[in-house]
Parts: C-alpha cells; structure tokens; sequence
C-alpha cells in the first residue's frame, strides 16, 4: 500500500462513504480533518481513529448549507498549509421520483451538492496550484451516467460533480493537481434509512460495501485515472465512451444548421 503525508480534509465524514475514506487514509498515514453537522459522532470517530492509527485527528464541525459554516471549512481549505488531499463526500439525496420529493428538499441538496462543493473544489484547487502539488476527489454518482434511472434532479446534480471535476482536470491538470471523481453505483449506507428507501428491494448483487468501494477509488486514485468507476469491470467501456462524446466535438458547433433540418 502507497503511503501518504499530509493532511486530508473529507467532508460528509460522519457516516457511509465518508467514513470509510476516514479510516483508510488513516491506515495510509494521513492526518484528518473531518467535517460533517454532527459535532458528538465526529468527535467519537476522531477519537477512535487517533487511537488506533496514532495519526492526528481534528474535527471539524460544520453545516455546508449553511453560508457562515461553508465559510469557516473554506478558510480551513484555502489558508492550510499542510492540506495535500480534499475529499467532497457530503451529500443528500432525494425522497423518491423528482415530483415526489418535496420543492425545498431541492434547495438543500442544490447547496450541499453543487454550491457547497463547487465552493471548497475551487477552494482547494487554487491552493494546491499555488503550492504546486495536492489532489482533489469529488465523490459523484453512477446515475449521472444513466439520469433515466433515478430521481432527475439528483442525476443531474452528481452530472454536474462529474463535469466539474473532467473540466477543472483540463485547466489545471498539468500544474501538479489531481483530481478524481468517483461515480459509485449502489452503495451500502445511511442514504436510503434518510431517503426512506427499502435497500432491500435492490439485488445483492448491486450493492457494494463502502469499505470496499473506497478501497477501490483509492487505488484509481493511485492510478492517476480521472473517472473511476468502482464496479466497471473493463476500462476500455469507459474509453469508448469517452472516445464517442470527444468524437462528437468537431460537430458541436458550426456556422450553420445540419442538413438534415431541411433548412437549406
């Protein structure tokens, strides 16, 4: 296993996937900030994870949905000198189809989920440009590479996760700055106790452990691969992918209308 110094910043570090980041870059020899809303549980985990690595922990309280909390973690970002990783695991999903979750449940999961995030990536990547060196993971979703599977609106949001992460790649990849996003497809956490969702109802075959599916975005990580999609068995399907949209680009924008409109 590759070991790493510097500290690593993880939000959604309370629970589920976030966790389990926690625990594993523990075990590869990073220091910890954890930043979640629930102050009592970060403190256990930070606790017991100092206890057991030796490594130092440090907690980070905070609501990313909230203006004044989003603040403090961005100070922490942007002025840390001794931060080599941001992992982006905060989220919240839906309830339900997209007509069946509530109008202001939207609003949260777009602060959390894009402006939040958004927020602390540009955070992180200025500073790691300015000191040459420092990577970013972006947790996204599956769904936003099947938005037909799953509610709208959050398919959307782990698309936008997505192509912020590709896009930031493109502009400052080459200044000593990794990033990853990692599209888990089903994974076994609290997401669906707070969706009210039945995880029960899904094959077992479907489902991926959390340590499991961390262990694997952290050897992409070591790979250096941008996309990493735990459960693909072949990489070349996501080259072929990535090869047909790229093949589309010479026609995404020309002077005039395709032939076949008729508008000649």
């Amino acid at each position: 296993m590759t070991q790493h110094t510097g500290t690593a910043l993880v939000t959604g570090a309370s629970s589920g996937i976030g966790a389990a980041y926690t625990e594993q870059l523990a075990a590869r020899g990073h220091g910890l900030i954890l930043v979640a809303r629930d102050a009592a549980r970060l403190q256990a985990a930070a606790d017991r994870i100092g206890r057991e690595t030796g490594v130092t922990v440090e907690v980070l309280p905070a609501d990313l949905t909230r203006q004044a909390d989003l603040a403090v973690v961005w100070d922490r970002v942007a002025t840390d000198e001794g931060l080599g990783l941001f992992v982006n695991c905060a989220g919240l999903g839906p309830l339900g189809l997209s007509l069946d979750s509530p109008t202001e449940l939207y609003d949260g999961m777009l602060d959390l989920n894009v402006r939040a995030l958004q927020t602390l990536t540009f955070a992180a990547a200025r500073a790691f440009v300015g000191r040459g060196g420092g990577a970013i993971v972006n947790v996204a979703s599956a769904v936003a590479l099947i938005p037909e599977r799953f509610n709208a609106g959050y398919a959307a949001q782990k698309a936008f996760v997505l192509a912020l992460t590709q896009g930031l790649t493109a502009e400052i990849g080459d200044k000593g700055v990794r990033l990853q996003a990692v599209l888990p497809g089903v994974t076994r956490t609290e997401f669906f106790d707070r969706a009210g969702a039945d995880i029960g109802q899904i094959p077992a075959e479907m489902i991926m452990e959390a340590r499991d599916l961390v262990a694997a975005a952290l050897a992409g990580l070591d790979a250096g691969e941008t996309v990493t999609i735990p459960s693909l068995p072949d990489p070349t399907d996501w080259q072929a992918f990535e090869a047909a949209r790229f093949h589309l680009g010479p026609n995404l924008s020309r002077r005039v209308p395709a032939a076949r409109y008729g508008l000649d």
